[in-house]
């Protein structure tokens, strides 16, 4: 479909396990003869993104495909003393096995990663050398992922300051941008169950306690009715899945605070510690990217809606590769019609 002498670029957006659906969305664009030049990505996008750019990602797509929660489980090196709850070389060992060694300079389509420097904040282009060098300094979330040393600089998330790297397409040389942002919808289970997070009551001089509305842990105001907790009630799960992994890598909040219930019936709990992490990350993401895309817009944004997924359920992953596909095809003829029309414009 394409000419040329168009530059097409792809930006993959952060995400963490709702990456996978990046997957599903470049499928689609091959399927509808979108030739893409160069590609940049942050956080799983950077993962993604190398493997599209090494010609590896049907590679990547067979091992996201057949993971399964004990693999995932399996691949998380926990250590508190590296600056993460997880340590990531595991993964992204295993990643490198998968998708094969290769510099940034040498791979057959344009690559760049978003990383940003702890210290500075400063948003930091990778553009050379190890590609998964480069993948693993984007994927650093904090707290959750250690920081990687790279360049004389201690790297973290790139999604704290970019999390759909359309700049960086356009300082690659791209002419027209398609960008995905897996953070347009906040994590509906959360939501779902944020009724559990009761805050305790408090009186005041002109509303009784009895009377006064209850705020969740999202801000909002709501009835004492709909925020009343049953204390023989807990959130555990599908009983025929392994219990304490299912529930870290998918509830850990709910899972946390259900045993926190058991232990001491409090019936005005907060939030668990993962819990309060993953939502901080889901806002934080999706506040930064709609400031980022309104300043630098992209020619064609695809938004697979992904918010049923947590961020660390990785083993998810035919689920979200599914969604970015069918997501992409819906916009088949738009899509496509843009391409004609920038065409157009530039006289080719």
């Amino acid at each position: 479909m394409m000419t040329p002498n168009v530059q097409v670029a792809l930006a993959l957006g952060s995400g963490a396990a709702r990456g996978w659906a990046h997957i599903g969305v470049i499928q689609a664009l091959q399927e509808m003869g979108v030739h893409v030049h160069l590609v940049a990505g942050t956080s799983i996008g950077s993962l993604v993104g190398a493997a599209f750019a090494a010609g590896r990602l049907s590679d990547l797509e067979s091992w996201v495909r057949g993971m399964d929660r004990w693999e995932v489980f399996n691949l998380l090196d926990f250590g508190f003393n590296h600056g993460g709850l997880i340590h990531g070389e595991k993964v992204f060992s295993r990643a490198r096995e998968v998708i094969g060694s290769i510099d940034i300079e040498d791979m057959p389509l344009v690559y760049g990663a978003v990383a940003t420097d702890l210290y500075s904040g400063r948003e930091i282009w990778l553009r050379k050398g190890d590609v998964y060098e480069a993948a693993r300094a984007s994927c650093s979330m904090p707290g959750l992922l250690a920081p990687t040393a790279l360049n004389g600089r201690w790297l973290v998330d790139g999604a704290l300051v970019n999390p759909v790297p359309v700049s960086l397409c356009r300082a690659l040389g791209s002419d027209f941008v398609i960008a995905v942002n897996l953070n347009s919808q906040l994590n509906t289970s959360a939501i779902e169950a944020r009724s559990k997070y009761v805050a305790p009551k408090e009186p005041t001089h002109d509303v009784t306690a009895k009377d006064q509305p209850q705020v969740d842990v999202y801000g909002h105001n709501t009835p004492p009715s709909e925020t009343t907790v049953d204390p023989q009630k807990t959130d555990e799960g599908d009983q025929s899945e392994p219990g304490f992994f299912h529930n870290f890598l998918s509830h850990s909040q709910q899972y946390w605070d259900a045993m926190m219930e058991k232990m001491n019936g409090n019936l005005h709990k907060a939030p668990g510690m993962l819990g309060v992490m993953s939502g901080s990350i889901d806002i934080m993401q999706e506040r930064i990217t709609k400031a980022r895309l309104a300043g630098d817009p992209p020619d064609i944004l695809i938004q697979p809606k992904l918010g049923q997924i947590s961020l660390m359920e990785f083993e998810r992953g035919n689920e979200a590769i599914a969604v970015g596909y069918e997501t992409t095809i819906r916009m088949k003829d738009f899509i496509l019609a843009e391409l004609e029309l920038y065409k157009e414009r530039r006289g080719s």
